[in-house]
């Protein structure tokens, strides 16, 4: 892959780290406005209770994304970046454009998905 779309995909990728890490700065911040409310009944207690587990279900997911785009910036800086860490084919080109931080060519991702990997 030549350098022009490799700094093309590495902006993509700073650009979605930069997403995550606001998405989760906001619902950090939610959360912690939910504590300072002082619910006053057991419904409202409820509710926050909810509301804080929800918030940090998406910081879980969000941590794995950010952890997968991570990984693709090191493989951009390796070298590495556009092959498949299963195979080492390259993954193509639609699929990176649609998932920049994508780990396997298309074979190898349906393997995964059927625990084949």
């Amino acid at each position: 892959m030549d350098q022009k779309k490799q700094k093309a995909f590495r902006e993509q990728l700073l650009a979605k780290k930069r997403e995550i890490l606001d998405a989760f700065n906001k619902n950090k911040n939610y959360g912690k406005e939910a504590d300072l409310e002082g619910a006053q009944d057991i419904a409202d207690k409820a509710t926050s209770s909810y509301t804080k587990e929800f918030l940090f279900s998406l910081s879980n997911s969000e941590r794995d994304l950010l952890q997968q785009v991570d990984e693709a910036l090191s493989r951009i800086e390796s070298g590495k970046f556009g092959i498949c860490v299963a195979c080492e084919d390259a993954i193509e080109r639609k699929r990176l454009e649609a998932v920049p931080w994508a780990r396997h060519c298309l074979t190898c991702q349906e393997k995964s998905e059927q625990g084949l990997l």
